[in-house]
C-alpha cells in the first residue's frame, strides 16, 4: 500500500477523489497507527509517521468514501498523571465526519482492567466491541438552498427529538419513522408549517453513545446528551445505512425544511465527552491526549465534573477550542444548519473555575466570521458551583430563560407574590438583558422543553412518576412547579378536566403574548403526556414518543387549532414581538399621548405599588399600546398596530374586570381561554371602555382595538 506524507490540515479524513488525507492530533503520543478496516474484521495498520504541530498525517492513495477507520495511540500508561495511552483500543477520530455501528458493551473497551484495577492497563484489542470511522465524500447537490435566515422578532422555535416526534406519525411510512428522512416527510413539514414554526431545534444529533449503566438495565440514552463524534450525525437516525448515508441524509432533510422557510437548529454537548469519569471506557480523547481533551483535577488520576457527566472538556485548552470552532464551522458550512442551542453552556465559559463570560470561547465566538452570524442559544448554567448565569451571557448570544419559566407556572398554579416578576417576564426580562445592551429577544422563552414535565403533565401533576427510569423515583427534578388541578394523574372528573383544558390553554396564550422568542416543546401543541414522568432521558419508547392526534379530535385536536390560532396571532401584530423594551410612557415621535405599556388593577385603575406588592395580587389587565412601537421597520418606517388588553384571572376565583376608561373606547373579544375552542367566532364579542367582563378562575382573555 502507498503512504504519503499528506498535510497537517484539516484534521480528521478528507477525500479529495483520488484517495484520503488523515490527520489527528496528539501531544502524547509516541507513535500512531491509522488502522484501515476491513468487513471479514481484518484491519491493515498504517503508521502515521509525519507530524506537524502534533499533528500526526499521512495520505493514502485509494481509500474512497466508506471506508472504516480508527486510530492506536502507542504512548506511556500513567494513570497517576492522567495519561492513558493504549494501543490495544481502536480510537474513533475526533474530527469522523461519519461513524459506523454501535459499542457492544465489553471489558476490552476500558483502557483498565475491569474488576480488577484502574491503575493496571487491559490489553485487550477493543476493536470488535467498538464504533468506527468513516471517510466520506462531502459532495451534495444543495441546488439552489438558501437558509431563511429568519430575524429573531419572527421566530417561533419548536424544540423536537428526532424519533419522538416522528415515530407515531399515522401517516409517516413505517421505514422512515425515526430517522432524519421523517423530518423531511411532506407530513411532519406540513404540521410545522401550519403551526406557524420557523426554526426547528433538534435535539441532539451528533452521534452519542448509550451508557454502559442504561444498556445493563434495558434502557439507553434517548435523549443523546453524550455525545463521541462533534462532526458525525447519529447513525441511528439514518434510514438506510451508517457508512456516510446518515450525511446526505441529514443534509437532504436540511434542504427540505430550507424550502419551506424553517430553520434548523442543533443542540449541541460540547461541555463533556460519553467517555465518563475515570472509570468510562477508552473511546476516542481519553486514548489520543487525556490530559489535553479534559479537565483533570488536582489529583490527575480524576476528572473535574460540572456537568453531572463525569468529564467537562478542556475549554483552556487551544486544541479544545480548535476542534469545537471546527465542528460549529462544518455545521453551518457544509451541513448548512442556521445555528445553536448549547447544552450547559456555562461550562464552556468556565476557562479555569468560575464562570467567566469573557473567555476564550466567546472571544473566538465573536470573531469568527462564519459562527458569529447564526443563532447562538445558551442554555445557561450547569450542574458545578456558581452554575446558574441566566442574564449574563454576551450580547451575541440568546438564552433559554428559566426565570421566564419559572414565573409564568407560578403565576398560573396561584403562587403568592408574582406579579412584580411575572410583569418582568412578560415584557421580555428587562431586569435580566436591558444592562447587557441587549434587548427583549435575548429571552427565549418557554413553559416548558425537554428537560421536565410535558404542558399535559404540568397541570396534571404535582409531582414526579419517575418509576419506570430504574431508579425509584429518585432522578429527575423535585421542585416542578406543577399544580394537578385537584387530582393526580389520571381522572374522569370532568371540572378537573376542564381546568386542565383551560390552564394548557393559558399557558401556550401567555407564551405567545409575552415579549421574547416563543419556543414550544414537541408534541405540546397536542398535549402529549408522559404520565408524570419529568425525566423521559432513558426511555426509547411510546411513552416519550408524540402521540398524535386526528386531526381536530379530542384535547389534542382543540389544543393544536388553539396554538396555531395564538402563533397567528403573534405573527400579524408586531405588539407582540417588539424589538426594543417597553419605555412605561409615551414614546417620542409618535404623536400618542398614552404610555406604550399600561397596568391595572382588575377594577380598571392604574397598579398602585402597594397592589404590586399585595401577596394575594393574581390578576391584572396589561395595555399594549400599538401605536407606540418605538422601533422603526426594515426601511424606517413607522410601525404601527392595534392595541390590546390583556386580561390575566390567575386566582381562584371568578372575577370582573373593568375595561380601562382611557386605554380606547371599543375593543373586542379575540382569545377567551375559558372557551374551549379558546380563540373568539367569527362574531366576537364586542365591549366598550368601562364594560365589565365576567372571567372564570384561571383564564385569560384578549380583547383587540382596531387601529
Amino acid at each position: 500500500m502507498q503512504v504519503w506524507s499528506g498535510e497537517a490540515y484539516p484534521l480528521g479524513a478528507t477525500y479529495d477523489g483520488a484517495g484520503t488525507n488523515f490527520a489527528v492530533f496528539t501531544e502524547v503520543a509516541d507513535r500512531v497507527e491509522l488502522c484501515l478496516l476491513h468487513d471479514d474484521g481484518s484491519e491493515t495498520a498504517v503508521e502515521l509517521r509525519e507530524t506537524d504541530a502534533f499533528v500526526r498525517h499521512a495520505y493514502v492513495p485509494g481509500i474512497m468514501p466508506g471506508q472504516r477507520y480508527g486510530f492506536r495511540v502507542h504512548g506511556p500508561w500513567d494513570p497517576f498523571q492522567g495519561v492513558l495511552c493504549n494501543s490495544a483500543k481502536l480510537l474513533i477520530d475526533p474530527y469522523a465526519k461519519a461513524i459506523a455501528g454501535s459499542l457492544g458493551w465489553h471489558p476490552a473497551l476500558f483502557g483498565h482492567q475491569v474488576g480488577f484495577s484502574r491503575y493496571r492497563r487491559d490489553d485487550q484489542d477493543s476493536a470488535p466491541h467498538t464504533m468506527t470511522s468513516v471517510v466520506i465524500n462531502s459532495f451534495f447537490d444543495w441546488g439552489d438552498d438558501r437558509r431563511p435566515r429568519t430575524e429573531y422578532h419572527h421566530t417561533v422555535i419548536y424544540e423536537a427529538h428526532v424519533k419522538g416526534l416522528t415515530m407515531r406519525h399515522p401517516e409517516l411510512p413505517e421505514e422512515l419513522r425515526g430517522t432524519y428522512a421523517a423530518l423531511a416527510h411532506p407530513v411532519i413539514i406540513e404540521h410545522l408549517t401550519e403551526l406557524g414554526v420557523t426554526a426547528l431545534e433538534l435535539m441532539p444529533v451528533h452521534q452519542f453513545v448509550n451508557d454502559h449503566r442504561l444498556v445493563d438495565m434495558g434502557l439507553n440514552n434517548y435523549w443523546g446528551y453524550n455525545t463521541i463524534g462533534f462532526f458525525a450525525p447519529h447513525n441511528a437516525y439514518a434510514s438506510w445505512g451508517d457508512r456516510g448515508q446518515q450525511v446526505l441524509e441529514f443534509k437532504s432533510a436540511v434542504k427540505a425544511l430550507h424550502e419551506a422557510g424553517i430553520e434548523v437548529i442543533l443542540d449541541v454537548v460540547y461541555n463533556h465527552a460519553a467517555e465518563g469519569n475515570h472509570l468510562g471506557p477508552t473511546l476516542c480523547f481519553r486514548g489520543i491526549d487525556n490530559s489535553s481533551y479534559y479537565r483533570l483535577a488536582d489529583d490527575p488520576r480524576y476528572y473535574m465534573d460540572t456537568t453531572g457527566a463525569g468529564n467537562a472538556l478542556l475549554m483552556r485548552s487551544p486544541h479544545v477550542l480548535q476542534m469545537i470552532m471546527d465542528s460549529l464551522r462544518y455545521w453551518v458550512t457544509e451541513m448548512h444548519v442556521d445555528g445553536f442551542r448549547f447544552n450547559l453552556a456555562a461550562t464552556l465559559a468556565r476557562q479555569f473555575h468560575e464562570v467567566d463570560r469573557l473567555s476564550s470561547f466567546f472571544d473566538l465566538v465573536q470573531q469568527d466570521p462564519v459562527v458569529s452570524q447564526v443563532k447562538l442559544i445558551a442554555e445557561p448554567w450547569d450542574v458545578g458551583d456558581g452554575g446558574y448565569h441566566v442574564g449574563n451571557f454576551p450580547p451575541l448570544w440568546s438564552e433559554w430563560n428559566g426565570k421566564y419559566r419559572d414565573t409564568v407556572r407560578d403565576l398560573w398554579r396561584g403562587e403568592p407574590r408574582t406579579l412584580v416578576e411575572f410583569a418582568s417576564r412578560l415584557t421580555g426580562s428587562s431586569d435580566l438583558y436591558q444592562d447587557n445592551g441587549q434587548r427583549p429577544l435575548a429571552s427565549i422563552n418557554f413553559v416548558t422543553c425537554h428537560d421536565g414535565f410535558t404542558l399535559h403533565d404540568l397541570v396534571s401533576y404535582n409531582h414526579k412518576h419517575n418509576e419506570a427510569n430504574g431508579e425509584d423515583n429518585r432522578d429527575g427534578e423535585d421542585d416542578n412547579r406543577s399544580w394537578n388541578c385537584g387530582a393526580e394523574g389520571e381522572t374522569d372528573d370532568s371540572a378537573v378536566l376542564e381546568l386542565r383544558a383551560r390552564q394548557m390553554r393559558n399557558f401556550v396564550a401567555t407564551l405567545m403574548l409575552s415579549q421574547g422568542v416563543p419556543m414550544i416543546s414537541h408534541g405540546d401543541g397536542v398535549a402529549r403526556a408522559q404520565h408524570g414522568n419529568n425525566n423521559a432521558y432513558c426511555l426509547d419508547s411510546e411513552l416519550a414518543w408524540v402521540q398524535w392526534p386526528e386531526e381536530g379530535e379530542g384535547l389534542g385536536g382543540e389544543l393544536l387549532d388553539f396554538t396555531r390560532a395564538l402563533v397567528r396571532l403573534r405573527k400579524e401584530h408586531p405588539v407582540f414581538r417588539r424589538r426594543r423594551f417597553f419605555h412605561g410612557r409615551p414614546v417620542e415621535g409618535t404623536h400618542d399621548e398614552l404610555s406604550d405599556i399600561g397596568w391595572f388593577t382588575p377594577e380598571g385603575k392604574e397598579m398602585t405599588q402597594r397592589d404590586w406588592d399585595s401577596a394575594q395580587a393574581s390578576a391584572l389587565t396589561v395595555f399594549l399600546n400599538g401605536n407606540a412601537i418605538s422601533e422603526p421597520g426594515p426601511r424606517g418606517e413607522r410601525i404601527i398596530d392595534d392595541s390590546f388588553l390583556l386580561l390575566f384571572n390567575a386566582s381562584a376565583q371568578s372575577l370582573d374586570f373593568v375595561v380601562p376608561v382611557d386605554r380606547g373606547q371599543q375593543w373586542q373579544v379575540v382569545v377567551d381561554t375559558a372557551l374551549v375552542e379558546g380563540v373568539a367566532p367569527t362574531a366576537a364579542v364586542k365591549v366598550t371602555a368601562g364594560d365589565h367582563v365576567t372571567m372564570p378562575d384561571h383564564s385569560l382573555v384578549v380583547l383587540q382595538s382596531p387601529r
